[in-house]
């Protein structure tokens, strides 16, 4: 799509309309494709990467530029750079239904492979294969959603799937260690967030090797340097706790 400004005959293309209603009128930007998502996670910076022009229009597709008195009315300031920032910010981001469609089997096969790399199947403790995620997540009816993160609706989908097939979160494998003064306590205390002590050795210290639920790694954390005020620690020494090699049939 090409669009020309009658005011100043700049050509806009590759334009990606970003619109907002205040004060009973609609203002719109004209924006470059697939900036605008970037600028609201924080993965672009630069306003003119993002921004065809620092103008606000009330048509971005006939030219035609809103009047100042306006803008002044609606958002407080005639400063159209900042009334860019709170459209570019608030507004609706306008698509086609084609690229909708695309944006969210885009997501669909994103949401998949997160799922597929974070879980395993907790009978063969192996990896489920992104196409299986996928048909699981068919025959579930999952509906993508636009305005949510690929990893929040990861989460989601994990927690669904749970009903139809054997899924978990991989265990992370940790070292942790506890000196000796203040290692039964604390041991009990870190008893409900372990799902599984591969081995135990007690001299000075306690030091364990254990299987936990990724959910559980922060509040784990936590509790060590807390209870140990500091002495204590933790190693990660997998992130996934996953058989490896063949299946034997």
């Amino acid at each position: 799509m090409s669009i020309f400004t009658p005011t100043n005959q700049i050509r806009l293309t590759n334009v990606a309309v970003v619109r907002m209603k205040r004060g009973g009128k609609r203002f719109e930007i004209a924006c470059y494709k697939n900036k605008v998502m970037s600028w609201r996670s924080g993965a672009e910076k630069d306003l003119d990467e993002v921004l065809q022009t620092h103008s606000v229009f009330v048509n971005v597709s006939k030219g035609q530029m809103a009047k100042k008195e306006d803008l002044a009315k609606a958002f407080g300031t005639d400063d159209q750079t900042e009334i860019c920032k709170q459209i570019l910010t608030k507004g609706e981001l306008q698509v086609s239904d084609k690229e909708r469609q695309t944006q969210l089997e885009t997501m669909f096969r994103d949401i998949a492979t997160i799922v597929a790399e974070k879980c395993v199947n907790p009978n063969t403790k192996r990896p489920y294969t992104v196409s299986l995620i996928e048909r699981s997540m068919k025959d579930i009816h999952y509906s993508v959603k636009a305005s949510k993160s690929t990893k929040q609706q990861a989460l989601d989908v994990i927690r669904q799937l749970k009903d139809t097939i054997e899924i978990q979160r991989a265990h992370m494998r940790l070292r942790l260690v506890l000196p000796g003064k203040d290692a039964k306590r604390v041991k009990e205390k870190l008893k409900p967030l372990l799902q599984i002590v591969e081995n135990e050795d007690f001299d000075e210290t306690l030091e364990m090797v254990c299987l936990v639920d990724p959910g559980c790694f922060r509040e784990i954390d936590e509790l060590i340097r807390c209870e140990t005020k500091g002495q204590g620690s933790l190693e990660v020494l997998s992130l996934k706790d996953v058989e490896e090699g063949d299946e034997k049939l």
